[in-house]
C-alpha cells in the first residue's frame, strides 16, 4: 500500500514537473515587446521605416508596438514613458529632432533599456547604435545632379532656394552641408533657407512662393523631403515659372518614379527606409542575444535620375517604398 501510495507520489511530482516545463517554453515563446517611438507615424517615410522593423520583427519573435508624438516633444516623452511602464526589451527610437532625443535616452538608460536610433540622430550617444543614411553624401550628389542640369540648359546663373527639415535635427544639417558644397563649388548661389515646422501642404506651398517672389532670378528649389512636393509643383505653376523653376526632391512617394521618368521632376536623393527599419530591429536583436554591434551604420543615399532609373528601380520598389513585401 505504501509502495502504490509512493508510485502516485513521484507520478504526481512529474506531472507537475512536466506542466512547469511547458508553461516555461510557451513563456518563452511569447513575442518580446518593442517599442518603436517615432516622431509621426503619419509621414509616409515613418510608415515605410515601420514596415521594415514589422518585416524583421516577426521572424524574431517580437512584437512591436507603436508610440507616434505627431511632431510633438512633449508627447514623445509621455509616450517614453509609457513605453518603460510597458517594461518593453528594447526602444527604436525617430526622435522628432536630436535635442529631443536626449531626454530620451536618459529615461531609457534610467530604465535599462536598450535604445537603437533609426535616422534623426542625436545629440548624445548614450544609444546602442544609430541607423542611419548617408545625409550628407546623397545631398551632395542630388546639388551635383542639379548643377550639371542647369548647366545643360545655359543656365550658369541664378539662385537655389532650399526649403529645408529643422536643422535642429543632424540629418537636416547634414543634407544642408552637402548639398551648398555642391552648389558652391558649382559656382552657384542658395537664395534662402526655409526650415519646415508641421509638414504642411501650406507651409511647404508658402515657402516656395516666397522664394519665388523674392528671387526673380530663381532657377531651382530643393525641396529637403517629399511629402509636400505638389505645394512646390503648385507654387511654381501659379508664378508661371514651370519652364524657368526646376524642383529636385529628397526621398520619394509612390508618384515620383513617374515624375522624374517624365522629367517633371529633376530627381531625387531617396533614402531607404524599409531598409533602416530592418537593420534597426535586427541590430537591436543582436545586442539582446549578447551580440556586438556597430556604434553607427550609414546606408546609401539613392541618388535617382532619369538615365538611372531603370536601373534603381527594384531598390526603390522595396528599400525605399516598401512595395511588395508580404508581412
Amino acid at each position: 500500500m505504501m509502495a502504490m501510495k509512493r508510485i502516485r507520489q513521484c507520478f504526481t511530482v512529474i506531472i507537475l514537473m512536466a506542466l512547469s516545463s511547458q508553461h516555461a517554453v510557451a513563456a518563452n515563446d511569447s513575442p518580446k515587446k518593442i517599442a518603436y517611438i517615432v516622431s509621426d507615424s503619419r509621414i509616409p517615410f515613418w510608415d515605410i521605416l515601420l514596415h521594415g522593423i514589422d518585416s524583421s520583427a516577426q521572424p524574431l519573435n517580437y512584437h512591436v508596438i507603436i508610440y507616434s508624438a505627431e511632431n510633438s516633444k512633449q508627447k514623445e516623452l509621455q509616450n517614453t514613458i509609457a513605453a518603460i511602464r510597458d517594461k518593453v526589451s528594447g526602444i527604436i527610437l525617430s526622435p522628432v529632432n536630436s535635442s529631443s532625443a536626449v531626454t530620451v535616452l536618459k529615461l531609457a538608460n534610467q530604465a535599462n533599456i536598450p535604445v537603437v536610433i533609426a535616422d534623426v540622430g542625436s545629440d548624445s550617444n548614450d544609444f546602442i547604435s544609430y541607423i542611419s543614411s548617408d545625409n550628407f553624401t546623397g545631398a551632395l550628389e542630388l546639388g551635383q545632379m542639379l548643377v550639371n542640369t542647369m548647366k545643360a540648359k545655359g543656365w550658369r546663373n541664378g539662385s537655389i532656394g532650399i526649403i529645408a527639415i529643422p536643422q535642429k535635427r543632424e540629418n537636416g544639417r547634414a543634407r544642408t552641408r552637402g548639398f551648398l558644397e555642391a552648389i558652391t563649388t558649382a559656382g552657384y548661389k542658395s537664395a534662402n533657407i526655409h526650415q519646415l515646422r508641421d509638414f504642411s501642404y501650406k507651409e511647404t506651398y508658402d515657402f516656395a512662393a516666397s522664394l519665388i517672389k523674392a528671387n526673380p532670378n530663381m532657377r531651382a528649389i530643393w525641396l529637403q523631403t517629399s511629402q509636400q512636393y505638389q505645394a512646390a509643383i503648385d507654387a511654381i505653376t501659379e508664378a508661371q515659372k514651370q519652364n524657368e523653376i526646376l524642383l529636385i526632391c529628397f526621398d520619394a512617394e509612390p508618384e515620383l518614379t513617374k515624375m522624374i521618368a517624365s522629367g517633371r521632376l529633376v530627381g531625387a536623393g531617396m533614402q531607404q527606409p524599409f531598409l533602416m527599419g530592418e537593420q534597426a530591429l535586427e541590430t537591436l536583436d543582436k545586442h539582446l542575444n549578447g551580440e556586438s554591434v556597430k556604434k553607427t551604420i550609414s546606408l546609401p543615399v539613392l541618388s535617382v535620375s532619369q538615365s538611372n532609373l531603370s536601373l534603381l528601380l527594384p531598390d526603390i520598389q522595396r528599400n525605399v517604398l516598401g512595395q511588395d513585401i508580404q508581412l
